[in-house]
């Protein structure tokens, strides 16, 4: 599939870690959209990600998706609905639990900066996010592929590292440099 065919309006989805920001940020440059990362909207800048009222993330994400352009990362299933009925097109990003916590571990120890981090936070290794990972995340995966199978909006499942990259090589996206796989 074309990049171009997924529209103005792409939702990316996944488990965590699984490189969903920093495909935003490169499809949000070779596009021209703007690339919203519901984790700043989510949680508190210049904190260690602490979680923003609910109303106010609500609010947030609403005033997002009624945008014309964008591309937006992250799932926050309870606001799939209000999302799905805006989007033009929808990625599906399914990493392995392992690959996802070999990634978490790697940025938060080695990488600093990254697309996708808090503004003025520091990202450190919790307990609560390797938990959530290795034992939300592979039921949240079967969930996401469920919605993703139903969706009738255009679409595509990028199943692996392997199957990223190469869309990352088929779409022309450039990662910044410290962004690789």
């Amino acid at each position: 599939m074309r990049l171009e065919e997924l529209g103005e309006r792409i939702c990316i989805l996944g488990p965590s870690n699984s490189g969903k920001s920093t495909l935003a940020a490169a499809i949000a440059r070779k596009r021209g959209l703007r690339a919203v990362h519901l984790d700043h909207l989510h949680h508190l800048p210049h904190t260690d990600w602490k979680v923003r009222p609910s109303h106010e993330f609500v609010a947030l994400h609403d005033e997002a998706i009624a945008n014309d352009r964008w591309v937006m990362d992250g799932n926050y299933s309870k606001l799939f609905p209000k999302r799905f009925e805006r989007a033009t097109g929808v990625i599906l990003m399914d990493i392995s639990t392992g690959a996802s916590l070999f990634r978490y571990v790697r940025r938060t120890l080695f990488d600093g900066r990254r697309f996708g981090a808090l503004d003025g936070g520091q990202d450190s290794v919790k307990l609560a996010m390797l938990h959530h990972i290795g034992v939300v995340t592979p039921e949240n995966r079967k969930r996401y592929a469920e919605i993703y199978r139903h969706l009738l909006l255009p679409k595509i499942y990028l199943r692996s590292i392997r199957t990223i990259n190469e869309c990352y090589r088929m779409w022309e996206l450039n990662r910044a440099p410290e962004m690789e796989y």
